[in-house]
């Protein structure tokens, strides 16, 4: 099983775009080498913009660039990227459906030992609250590479939800990236889980684990989180038993969210695995995180458990 780092995926196939349209430009938060944006600097240093610590003015800067026709790619860690430049994303860039595209880097409690300052746990729930944006959350390596080519080529601002821990590969290669489609990922009947990020694979973790103890798991990747389509979500909890959703987000304004409005009314039992409103903290490393919060394989395994008992 090949394992990426989907930073280093976003900051590859930055470079691999830019050679083919010049009209892309990079620019970044003094944190190049963590988001990778630096792969960019030293392929295109004409069409690299190094802003300092100050994502305001970085945000406004790609706005202006992206009213003179260039497609603004701007990278800070997630947390900073929604959390501190929101006015500027709110009134330069979403109100005029500008070309700007966000690169929210180290997401969720990916960032381990920074603690809640440096941990964006809502930064899906703040970038969903804005009309115009496009969320995006790639599960793995392949889809990284797949939504960066499909957030270039989309015209309005998109925001990429990049962690920093290595995850392995199992999105299809062959598989297209379409925004607004969620992929099935593993064919089961019992109980689906809906989930998106680095979950996706916990989640097929569970669900190969659960297939032993003749339990049927169905795996959805939610990768685009907004815009959705609500048909294929409906078609994919058919005839379940019950629902899981997975995420590394808080339970307010992210996957559950989505999920359980358009699943309003369907009578379908649905259990979150999420953060249960609460910010980060420090840790020695992410599955202590992970294990606190209750976001691991097993706690999947446990709920899908409790539905698949239902009758």
């Amino acid at each position: 099983m090949n394992v990426q780092d989907p930073r280093k995926v976003f900051g590859e196939t930055l470079v691999e775009l830019g050679k083919a349209n010049e009209r892309i430009v990079v620019l970044e938060a003094d944190l190049g080498k963590s988001t990778m944006s630096a792969f960019f600097q030293q392929a295109f240093p004409e069409r690299y913009f190094e802003m300092g610590i100050s994502e305001q003015n970085m945000t406004s800067f790609a706005a202006g660039l992206a009213v003179s026709g260039k497609i603004a790619v701007v990278n800070s860690f997630a947390v900073f990227a929604t959390g501190r430049s929101f006015d500027q994303l709110r009134q330069s860039i979403c109100t005029a459906n500008l070309n700007v595209k966000i690169d929210g880097s180290s997401a969720g409690l990916s960032d381990f030992g920074d603690g809640a300052t440096h941990q964006a746990v809502e930064d899906i729930a703040i970038m969903r609250a804005l009309p115009n944006m496009t969320v995006l959350v790639p599960m793995d390596g392949v889809e990284t590479k797949k939504i960066v080519k499909a957030a270039i080529e989309h015209k309005g601002p998109v925001y990429l939800r990049i962690g920093r821990t290595p995850v392995p590969d199992y999105f299809p290669e062959k598989m297209d990236f379409k925004i607004g489609e969620p992929t099935l990922i593993k064919e089961g009947k019992d109980v689906v889980i809906f989930a998106c990020g680095q979950m996706v694979a916990l989640a097929l973790s569970a669900a190969f684990e659960l297939e032993k103890e003749t339990i049927s798991v169905k795996v959805i990747n939610v990768s685009s989180l907004k815009p959705i389509n609500e048909n294929a979500i409906k078609e994919f909890a058919k005839g379940v038993k019950g629902i899981i959703t997975a995420e590394e987000h808080s339970i307010i304004g992210g996957l559950a969210s989505v999920i359980c409005y358009i699943l309003r009314g369907s009578g379908i039992p649905v259990e979150p695995i999420a953060i249960m409103d609460k910010f980060g903290q420090s840790a020695m490393n992410q599955d202590e995180l992970l294990q606190y919060y209750g976001l691991t394989k097993n706690d999947i395994m446990a709920s899908v458990k409790k539905m698949a008992s239902k009758k």
